[in-house]
């Protein structure tokens, strides 16, 4: 059969796959040249010819029937073009099933439900009726053993409707020998159909709508013609008629399925309940994990849980969730004062009290817990600080009868002055001072030093959490980032209120370490209203100087601690100042305990004289203060920040007073020893250096020294204070810084000249009176008249007496120091010379025998005693030899006739 036109050409169709029934557009050449025209039209192998519409040489309308083939071409047949081909094919989806609850555009065949459970496809009811292919991909069943999938799976299922469903177990059964590919059309699949379901009636009115539209057309067009023919006025018209019916369908489907629908809505209503417990449940289950979370301290979780519920419900309109959420604020403002009674529970680490205030932070809690933490610390150092001093009276009050020897340690324990003289290593300040005490020495510790040592050691504890807690609120690091940002502003108006405030903690705290120090050591200088407050140390002894310097230090430490900490010097100047008054008040108690020590010397007095004529006395004296000095030195040195001691008039004088109160002290002790009884001394250490031992007899061991010989110690040791004792104090005191040495060392050499003049008219008067006094009986001894006497045969016996008695006083001197010899002599010989020449200018006339007998002795008492002439005397003596000198030549004369007699 010849053709007068090409044959048809399919080149597209739209959409190009597609369910069964699916309404499709075909566009080509030669489709055919009217609705007669086309006799053939199949896709995928089935006829559509039934449902297709011409509607011109390029376009067919038709649906897609039940197909053998999921994908093939279109042909189509025409009576002018015959049989043609397609360059385009169609892809033809399996359709979904369509359960009897099911909205449907389109009208649903009975069929058979496919069942899992057995693999086998038959009438199932409608209630027990559940999807059988979730993915929409081919089941291929695998053949892994069962009882191993339950073994890997423990209580879990491959049913995909039960609670316990495993997607995994699920997979490996069906699912084993999928491809990828597959897996990913799959889940393609199932996002369709979460989409479906999530649109509800839409989606269905959507599939179907050109079903909708196709519905009304007919139906408008029925109505139409009816209209036309007039048969619609009819009464029971077949349009009413038709009405009626579906109105009757109506009522009876929905009789028939008004339970089962009644139970849909049920379910359905159950299942959107669920959905949103379970889409919720955060919100639901907040408010218990809450109370769970602070249970176990995880304060993290809880804030983390409340932003979250906070951003996503805190503004939210839902009666259900504001109801929850209101339970959710009512535990965290309870969590809020938790965390706040904790932040201000003490004691507290400042790790702790950084997390707390975060916490509160991150709760945006209400009012600055931050600075409430810094007060609440404030407040605890200071309790801890008075109870420490309340803690320490009450055990001295307890304590001091019982432990009295162990408390008052100025008298038993503490080593004196004097006994460090003969230990080899003196006693080292600061740190190894109090390093190098044991256990006893610390048990043995005054309580108020003790108290001294707790009170610093607590506060260097407590004060710098405190100080890095203020730091931290400066700078922020106690705050959240979060928080840090929501309220920086507002947080730097705060620090700058609170910079005064925290100034004035801080200074409280100083103070009131200071006052309770004062309080203990230094009770005077507290203000009779704080003496309740800050003292009550009823101690009757004051620390000694040594205690004094160890509180010192110990204090020193604590300044360079809490400078260490970045604290303003103008916060610590209360701490210079308690230090400077410390130090005063140790060096006045060190050199009162000095003179106290130096009273004791002379009853420390041996006798014993060394080989220039002193005993250990002045030696000891010098020591006792040169270690009363070093006991000083770290007081008297001065740390950075810290002034001299001596910088005061007032410090000076009475340093002064007291280094000359310390000289007079061992003056008044050398006054003592001068007037003291007889002792009996063993003088076997005597160095007695003349040429004839017999001079004054043996000595033997039971020799007593006399008064005459402890007055000539004493003069020796004055003599030595004078030329080198006080000029090496004076040398200390200077090394020492001390001030007014001019002063001190006038006065004490005043002192001691007045007592070493003093005691050496004593002796002079003790052993001159009698040589004195035996001149003029001796003279007229046996009736001598000078008017009637013989001529003079040599020098009397009285004038030889006392000779040897002035050679006894010189044997006496000699034996103690040699240095007394001139000085007593001469004395003694113008006592004597004195007391012979008022005697002979007593004689009213002389014989010529006489006055030779007088000369005689005058010039041999001169010749003997000239080496310890009287300067007057020897400046007779020079008078006398310069005459001669100057007169030298005419005297020659004299010589020469006296030498010529001489001869003859």
């Amino acid at each position: 059969m010849s053709r007068s036109r090409q044959p048809p050409l399919v080149t597209g169709i739209s959409p190009n796959e597609g369910i069964p029934w699916t309404k499709v557009t075909i566009r080509g050449e030669n489709l055919g040249t009217g609705p007669t025209d086309l006799i053939g039209l199949a896709i995928c192998g089935h006829n559509c010819l039934l449902t297709a519409e011409w509607m011109s040489a390029s376009k067919i309308v038709c649906r897609v029937g039940q197909a053998k083939n999921d994908k093939g071409d279109i042909i189509v047949t025409t009576k002018s073009g015959g049989k043609g081909t397609s360059t385009v094919s169609f892809k033809l989806l399996k359709p979904e099933k369509i359960g009897i609850l099911d909205q449907s555009a389109v009208w649903v065949d009975e069929m058979n439900y496919y069942d899992m459970r057995t693999d086998r496809n038959k009438g199932i009811p409608p209630l027990s009726l559940r999807p059988a292919n979730p993915l929409g991909i081919e089941i291929e069943k695998s053949k892994f053993p069962q009882k191993e999938l339950e073994m890997l799976f423990p209580g879990m299922s491959a049913d995909f409707t039960s609670e316990n469903f495993s997607a995994a177990w699920y997979l490996i059964e069906n699912h084993s020998t999928t491809s990828f590919e597959q897996l990913k059309m799959a889940v393609t699949n199932l996002k369709r159909q979460a989409n479906k379901k999530s649109e509800g009636s839409l989606a269905c009115v959507k599939g179907g709508l050109s079903t909708f539209f196709e519905a009304q057309d007919a139906l408008a067009a029925i109505h139409q013609k009816l209209e036309a023919d007039g048969t619609e006025k009819v009464e029971g018209s077949m349009t009413q008629k038709l009405e009626n019916v579906l109105n009757r369908a109506s009522n009876t489907a929905d009789t028939l399925f008004q339970e089962v629908l009644g139970r849909k809505d049920k379910a359905d209503s159950t299942r959107n309940a669920l959905n949103v417990l379970q889409r919720f449940k955060f919100l639901f289950n907040l408010p218990l994990n809450i109370e769970r979370n602070i249970q176990k301290g995880d304060y993290d979780v809880v804030i983390n849980d409340y932003e979250k519920a906070k951003s996503l419900f805190g503004k939210t309109e839902v009666q259900v969730f504001k109801k929850y959420y209101a339970e959710v604020e009512t535990r965290i403002e309870a969590l809020r004062e938790l965390l706040l009674d904790k932040l201000l529970e003490t004691p507290s680490t400042l790790h702790d009290q950084k997390r707390y205030i975060r916490y509160l932070s991150d709760l945006h809690a209400p009012g600055d817990p931050a600075w409430q933490c810094i007060g609440a610390q404030h407040r605890w150092i200071l309790q801890l600080m008075h109870s420490c001093k309340e803690g320490y009276i009450q055990d001295l009050k307890g304590t001091a009868g019982l432990h009295s020897p162990m408390v008052d340690l100025d008298s038993d324990v503490r080593p004196s002055v004097l006994a460090h003289l003969s230990q080899t290593a003196s006693l080292k300040r600061g740190s190894s001072f109090q390093s190098g005490r044991d256990d006893t020495w610390r048990y043995k510790s005054p309580h108020r030093v003790a108290f001294v040592e707790k009170l610093t050691k607590l506060v260097l504890s407590q004060l710098p959490n405190f100080w890095k807690l203020w730091i931290s609120y400066v700078n922020g690091s106690l705050f959240s980032e979060t928080a840090e940002k929501s309220g920086q502003i507002e947080r730097s108006k705060n620090v700058r209120q609170r910079q005064n405030d925290f100034k004035k903690m801080i200074q409280e705290v100083m103070q009131s370490l200071v006052k309770l120090i004062r309080g203990a050591l230094l009770p005077l200088s507290i203000p009779e209203g704080g003496v309740r407050q800050y003292g009550g140390w009823e101690v009757k002894s004051e620390l000694s100087g040594q205690w004094l310097a160890h509180v010192i230090q110990t204090i020193r430490l604590t300044y360079e601690s809490l400078t260490a900490l970045e604290i303003p010097n103008d916060m610590l100047q209360t701490i210079q100042d308690l230090i400077l008054d410390l130090r005063v008040r140790c060096v006045m108690v060190t050199l009162q305990h000095t003179a106290e020590e130096i009273k004791k010397l002379a009853e420390k007095e041996d006798w014993i004289v060394d080989n220039e004529g002193l005993t250990s006395l002045p030696y000891q004296f010098e020591q006792c203060i040169v270690h009363s000095l070093q006991s000083l030195k770290g007081v008297l040195d001065c740390k950075p920040g810290e002034t001299s001691v001596f910088q005061q008039p007032k410090t000076q004088e009475e340093v002064c007073q007291l280094s000359i109160n310390i000289m007079q002290t061992f003056i008044y002790c050398l006054e003592q020893l001068s007037t003291k009884p007889d002792a009996d001394v063993d003088t076997a250490h005597l160095s007695v250096d003349v040429s004839s031992p017999d001079l004054f007899g043996s000595i033997h061991e039971d020799f007593s020294l006399t008064s005459e010989q402890q007055l000539l110690i004493v003069l020796s040791n004055c003599c030595y204070l004078q030329c080198h004792t006080f000029l090496n104090i004076a040398e200390h005191f200077e090394k020492h810084n001390f001030q007014g040495i001019e002063k001190i060392t006038q006065v004490s050499m005043a002192s001691l000249k007045e007592l070493d003049q003093r005691l050496f008219e004593n002796y002079i008067e003790l052993k001159a009176d009698p040589i004195v006094g035996s001149l003029e009986p001796g003279i007229y001894a046996g009736y001598f008249d000078w008017k009637d006497c013989l001529p003079p045969t040599g020098v009397r016996n009285y004038l030889k007496e006392a000779l040897v008695n002035i050679i006894a006083v010189h044997a006496e001197v000699f034996t103690i120091s040699k240095e007394l010899v001139p000085r007593v002599l001469s004395r003694v010989v113008e006592a004597v010379s004195e007391e012979l020449s008022r005697l002979m200018q007593c004689v009213s006339s002389f014989s010529k025998n006489g006055a030779l007998q007088a000369r005689l002795e005058i010039c041999a008492l001169r010749d003997t005693v000239a080496v310890h002439l009287t300067p007057e005397s020897r400046l007779l003596e020079e008078l006398l030899n310069k005459f001669k000198s100057s007169m030298h030549l005419q005297l020659t004369c004299f010589q020469a006739a006296s030498s010529a007699l001489m001869k003859t």
